[in-house]
């Protein structure tokens, strides 16, 4: 099969959801053979760090634009496709398709957040979503999705045959796994400052994270956890992070909720494996990666009872209405205080985790494209 592949996301938005499952699915999807493999890229390099590879590639440029963004930047370079492709996919929701179709497309469509809630998406990917997605629906002969509840909520909302929409769950990379427990606490405590055992949220700062459910629920529990834990919350601070932190401030939480900011990915592994617990009680997610790579690591998770996070986490976590703080903060509470039950959420998370991998998503991907 002749696969081409837009790897914009790839190359410009990695340390993102989209960005990071481009990137992991090429690399995953690259050693199959007998496959030929045409990459359309603003350059090279995203795939300099990769294996050496037996299937042919074939590069082919696509201009960097001159508009800011990265949604701007992919919905403003037309790019033609070779006439001998057998299949090309786009994974960034359909935003960028190219101007002449060749041959069958397929779209990565990750979820409907912007139908579902569309407050907590960036303005521009907003108004672009809501603009192009019949017409990205309409061109699409398959569509990839990340759980069984994006299918069925893609289904909800467009008429588009069930048999051609594809399931390819995500995975933990294999960097997240446990790692000694001192050592992760030692290089923590020299990078972050943090001394403290913690509980511990990494994402993004979108109101459907549900951060102020977060940081409620630790008030709530302050008089008997500030001795003891702090609360972390990683991530590149988004435009509510004002917000959160005049609220911090404003309620004497300052020594005790702390923001990291943008956490690099060589230490997240450490930042997850040093944590007493991982908290994610957000409202709606198409996958949700966080918890997953937290398990990985051999961390209990408290994580949210809604949308696709149970189908993800199966037995693996100790679940929460997210609407409901004394719910959240009772059962932070009684984790912490359940040595057996944090055994027992470590050992089940690390069995639900070892049911990933990028491998299984690329053998995945390639039985949906030979379906298509």
């Amino acid at each position: 099969m002749r696969i081409g592949f837009d790897c914009r996301a790839a190359a410009w938005y990695k340390g993102t959801g989209i960005g990071n499952y481009s990137y992991k699915l090429i690399e995953n999807i690259l050693p199959f053979t007998p496959h030929s493999y045409n990459l359309y890229t603003p350059n090279n390099s995203f795939i300099n760090n990769l294996s050496s590879y037996d299937s042919p590639i074939t590069f082919h440029s696509i201009s960097g634009g001159n508009k800011d963004g990265f949604w701007n930047r992919v919905d403003s370079d037309q790019y033609e496709l070779s006439s001998d492709l057998d299949i090309f996919h786009t994974p960034q929701n359909g935003i960028g398709l190219p101007k002449n179709k060749k041959c069958p497309l397929v779209v990565t469509l990750h979820d409907i957040i912007p139908l579902r809630m569309p407050e907590t998406v960036s303005e521009t990917f907003n108004h672009m979503f809501h603009n192009k997605i019949h017409e990205i629906m309409k061109q699409a002969d398959g569509i990839i999705t990340v759980s069984e509840f994006s299918k069925q909520d893609i289904l909800k909302e467009f008429s588009f045959t069930e048999e051609k929409i594809f399931v390819t769950h995500l995975a933990s990379d294999v960097t997240y796994k446990p790692i000694n427990n001192k050592l992760s606490k030692y290089l923590i405590k020299n990078k972050f400052h943090i001394e403290n055992d913690y509980i511990l949220y990494i994402g993004g700062f979108t109101p459907r994270k549900n951060i102020w459910g977060i940081i409620k629920a630790y008030e709530k529990n302050f008089e008997k956890l500030k001795n003891r834990y702090k609360l972390v919350i990683a991530g590149k601070k988004g435009i509510s992070y004002t917000l959160y932190k005049e609220y911090v401030d404003n309620h004497n939480l300052t020594d005790y909720v702390l923001f990291t900011g943008f956490v690099d990915n060589i230490y997240l592994p450490f930042l997850y494996n040093a944590a007493s617990l991982f908290l994610f009680p957000s409202f709606y997610e198409g996958f949700g990666l966080p918890p997953l790579e937290a398990m990985a690591c051999g961390t209990p998770v408290i994580a949210s009872n809604v949308t696709s996070v149970p189908e993800v986490l199966k037995d693996g976590a100790l679940y929460v209405d997210p609407n409901n703080i004394d719910e959240i903060s009772e059962k932070i509470l009684h984790l912490l205080n359940t040595p057996a039950l944090q055994q027992e959420l470590i050992s089940k998370g690390l069995k639900v985790n070892s049911t990933y991998s990028w491998r299984k998503t690329a053998v995945e991907t390639l039985e949906a494209y030979d379906k298509i």
